[in-house]
């Protein structure tokens, strides 16, 4: 009866407005970009406090629909407050003169991974600030690894690779936190037609968006993001320190299964083991990985795509690539990558000697923001999958990145993909 009791005082009451007596007077003000996190103020997106509210939607992205089904279901607490107790991060990341400089982060919040000491005094007074970053350790075992060691490209030096093939990494979740007005500046529109097309495109799903334009930060219902630090995390931002980097895009179908119709794992491991070699030779080397399946598509639509490709006249050929995409989706691809260096900010790089990207999507985001990048290198041809030939071989004509051949018309149609059927 408890619970039941429970679940109907959540759903009965719902208040949407924007009259300023209704609007709660005592929230922590947002100074976004203030040089140290007490100037700057928390960031209190959690809804067991509404009086406290100072930002649009609420934790944990994505997975905050699986919150509410929980808490539906009866089996999640509603008023639950986290103990915080040892989760303090494992290694020191900054601050660096970027967490203060309001151009360089506005998708982030560079102090989210501080705030059980920085705000301990209000947490202890019952404040319900949560961290939106994460900082631990762990151990990465990729059968690519353990073969690299194989052929003599890797070896054990007990540090980075353990004498198993296991390698040894910081790696930090950071949760997406939009300063809206930063935001639409870096994407060259106004913060109200921002706030209109989120809150129309998300079938309304955060009100506040329209009727609140005091709040000025949006946790948004997407996924976090991941990076993954080979050797000391604070050479990350010494410009003198050789730094290996991999950017990379989610694909599950290859990252995790090892789909062989893209080159996604075969790249994000050549990375990894290049950011391992690095680290063993006195660098530092980084993954960052960002939840944008298919092109910020979807899944659903990538498998779409796969069948229109495999069945179109004249076969799966690199002359047709993204002709399907933009056929199936209205768009070749819906990434945009101004927002990806501020995970690169939050960690001070400053310079990156090896850009594992053949992307100019990414480079251009990446040194127009400051960051200069030495080298870029593109996969070797001996880790592309045969039916990935075609991705490549298109990307390639169209502009990505290479320092090879680049074919066209007859070349491109020659380069062709298995059938559906094979």
């Amino acid at each position: 009866m408890e619970k039941d009791n429970l679940k109907f005082e959540r759903a009965s009451h719902v208040i949407l407005t924007s009259h300023k007596n209704q609007i709660y007077k005592e929230i922590p003000s947002v100074n976004w970009g203030a040089k140290t996190a007490k100037e700057r103020g928390p960031i209190v997106a959690t809804i067991s406090e509404k009086d406290n509210r100072n930002a649009i939607g609420t934790h944990s992205g994505s997975y905050t629909v699986y919150r509410a089904l929980s808490i539906a279901k009866g089996e999640f607490p509603a008023d639950h407050k986290s103990d915080l107790h040892n989760t303090e991060a494992t290694a020191q990341i900054g601050p660096y003169p970027s967490w203060t400089d309001p151009e360089k982060i506005v998708s982030i919040d560079p102090w989210g991974g501080e705030v059980q000491k920085v705000f301990k005094e209000e947490i202890d007074k019952g404040l319900d600030v949560r961290p939106t970053i994460a900082v631990t350790q762990a151990q990465l075992q990729l059968p690519e690894i353990k073969e690299a060691m194989r052929e003599g490209r890797l070896k054990a030096d007990g540090k980075i690779v353990k004498e198993n093939g296991d390698v040894a990494v910081t790696k930090i979740a950071l949760e997406p936190v939009w300063f809206l007005p930063g935001i639409a500046k870096r994407l060259n529109i106004s913060e109200g037609e921002l706030r209109k097309i989120l809150f129309n495109e998300t079938g309304g799903m955060f009100p506040e968006l329209v009727t609140r334009p005091d709040l000025h930060v949006l946790l948004p219902p997407i996924g976090s993001t991941t990076a993954y630090i080979f050797g000391n995390p604070a050479d990350l931002a010494n410009p003198e320190v050789e730094l290996s980097c991999r950017v990379h895009d989610e694909c599950n179908g290859s990252d995790v299964f090892g789909s062989d119709i893209c080159t996604c794992r075969p790249y994000l491991t050549y990375g990894i083991e290049h950011a391992a070699a690095t680290a063993q030779k006195g660098g530092v080397g980084l993954i960052v990985y960002f939840r944008k399946e298919g092109r910020a598509l979807g899944e659903v639509t990538k498998f779409l795509v796969y069948n229109a490709r495999k069945r179109q006249v004249g076969g799966d050929s690199a002359l047709n690539y993204f002709k399907r995409t933009e056929c199936v989706a209205g768009v070749e691809d819906a990434r945009f990558q101004e927002l990806m260096p501020d995970i690169l900010h939050y960690l001070g790089v400053q310079k990156i000697h090896n850009l594992h990207s053949m992307s100019n999507m990414k480079y251009d985001a990446i040194t127009g923001s400051g960051i200069e990048v030495v080298n870029r290198i593109s996969i070797p041809k001996e880790l592309i999958p045969a039916d990935a030939q075609v991705e490549i071989e298109a990307k390639k004509a169209a502009g990505y990145f290479t320092e090879e051949e680049i074919k066209d018309g007859d070349g491109l149609q020659g380069v062709q993909g298995r059938k559906l059927d094979e």
